[in-house]
């Protein structure tokens, strides 16, 4: 995952969504189906089609006006071995030089048995990808793009972003439809699990165009994504606020809470991570993105240091891995950080916010309460709320560390300049997510887990909604977010179809 588009994007690209739309969404359901699908975006479309394909009767309910969920939101990066894409390049890589790589990445804090299924087919539901249309960007596959990169090119986006996926998945989905293999509910929500004594799960209630009615099924799967645009939800499972209001706008956690009172257990809140570099709207829980500041060094070479609330530097502004970099801002009070820079590094360096000059850099505190400006850094301080003593202290230790040829505590290597001619600047930025770590549990065979880690039988979940931290960890793996969401909903679908009720 990384951000590309801009909110201006993002909100055309959400004013879209009835564009996309797939055959009649307003079939009037029947009794009982071999599988229901809860969710069409990126994990529940592949799964819907899949098991149709291996001649399930299906039912894809989907709360929105038309399919494709997050698939508007994101950039739609995806990673697998042994593609057509790499292929074309010459590439030669293997799953087990994924599975290393994205273990390196997020250092083992990814569920091993998930990464392994998800890296052991991906590169085989890029192909069927490719199969159906999917392009690729000039020069992809590449080793990374906004986060810590592969030593190999296995990383690759669309020419169209997300909806390059949606296109890709949508005229076999219609088919499916218009053969009467899957019926498409739209505009339509899944408000309970039909469950019985013993647990099991025997179908949904479902209430949209036809009313409020109970549809059986032999097989029921929670595709809905994840609650990263819920800010109470979201702050009771991982334990901290939603700082920032960034995520696909229906990422409101209904699959979590049919999970949980069907039994099922929570799991990944520990795995957390913040990226950086959002800077807000306003002093105010959850913000909005006003404007953003990568803080990544492989995309630029940093000149200012970066401090907490305490005005403390923390991290090595210049570390290669700017998932570090990352980890140190999440261990930040209320996951704040300001950037710190003076007249001389502003003139000199490469604007630290993209596309902005460094005259509306200069003059952005006239008028927005997140930028300051003062003639001495005690002064900034005071501006910026920030503690005058401890921030005077801190400039005063990196300057001098320059002037004698010391080494930087932290282990900073590139320190262009010291800060030490006014105007000083300050920006403040936010730690902030477009997605929501903790998710249901499940085992390697996609079915949910109760808090014995006892599988619920008939109820299985794939997509965001098992937490990004089940493929991810506590990091953003390159490729480990959409690319498991369409490999799993494929391999669901397909064992859901064959009758092996998932098992491996």
């Amino acid at each position: 995952m990384s951000l590309k588009l801009s909110r201006r994007d993002t909100l055309l690209a959400a004013a879209s969504i009835p564009l996309w739309g797939a055959a009649s969404g307003h079939t009037k359901p029947a009794d009982h189906y071999d599988v229901i699908v809860i969710g069409g975006g990126t994990a529940g479309i592949p799964c819907a089609l899949f098991a149709a394909l291996g001649g399930a009767r299906v039912l894809l309910v989907e709360k929105s006006p038309s399919l494709g969920g997050t698939l508007f939101w994101s950039t739609g990066q995806i990673a697998g071995s042994g593609t057509v894409f790499q292929q074309r390049l010459g590439i030669e890589d293997t799953p087990d030089a994924r599975f290393a790589a994205c273990m390196r990445i997020n250092g083992a804090t990814a569920d091993p048995e998930l990464t392994r299924l998800s890296v052991d087919h991906a590169g085989d539901t890029i192909n069927w990808l490719a199969q159906q249309g999917f392009e690729v960007m000039d020069g992809h596959p590449v080793t990374g793009i906004g986060h810590d990169h592969f030593t190999t090119r296995r990383y690759q986006q669309g020419t169209k972003s997300g909806l390059s996926i949606l296109d890709a998945l949508l005229p076999s989905l219609n088919q499916a439809i218009s053969n009467q293999q899957v019926t498409l509910l739209t505009g339509t929500s899944a408000t309970a699990l039909l469950q019985q004594p013993s647990g099991a799960i025997t179908g949904v209630t479902v209430d949209g165009p036809f009313g409020h009615r109970d549809v059986k099924a032999s097989h029921v799967v929670v595709a809905t994504g994840g609650c990263a645009a819920n800010p109470r939800l979201y702050e009771e499972l991982h334990g901290v606020p939603l700082y920032a209001q960034t995520a696909y706008p229906t990422s409101l956690g209904s699959g979590l809470l049919l999970g949980m009172s069907a039994g099922a257990a929570i799991v990944g809140a520990e795995k957390s991570a913040c990226l950086p570099g959002l800077i807000p709207d306003a002093y105010r829980y959850p913000c909005q993105m006003f404007a953003y500041a990568p803080l990544n060094p492989a995309a630029r070479s940093p000149w200012e240091i970066v401090v907490n609330a305490r005005g403390e530097r923390f991290v090595r502004e210049d570390h290669p891995s700017v998932h570090q970099i990352e980890r140190g801002i999440y261990r930040q009070p209320g996951h704040r950080h300001w950037a710190i820079f003076d007249a001389d590094m502003l003139e000199k360096s490469d604007p630290i916010i993209p596309d902005w000059t460094r005259q509306r850099i200069a003059n952005e505190h006239q008028s927005n309460p997140m930028f300051h400006r003062a003639m001495t850094v005690s002064e900034l301080a005071f501006r910026a709320g920030l503690n005058p003593a401890t921030l005077t202290v801190t400039v005063n230790d990196y300057n001098h560390s320059i002037a004698v040829g010391g080494a930087d505590p932290y282990g900073r290597v590139s320190r262009p300049l010291p800060l030490t001619k006014p105007p000083f600047y300050s920006i403040a930025m936010q730690g902030w997510t477009l997605v929501s770590f903790a998710g249901l549990s499940i085992d390697a065979s996609l079915r949910v887990l109760d808090r014995e880690a006892r599988p619920i039988p008939n109820l299985y979940a794939i997509g965001e909604v098992i937490g990004a931290g089940a493929t991810s960890g506590a990091a953003y793996t390159n490729g480990m977010l959409v690319t498991p969401a369409i490999t799993f909903g494929r391999l669901l679908g397909q064992r859901l179809a064959s009758g092996q009720s998932a098992a491996k």
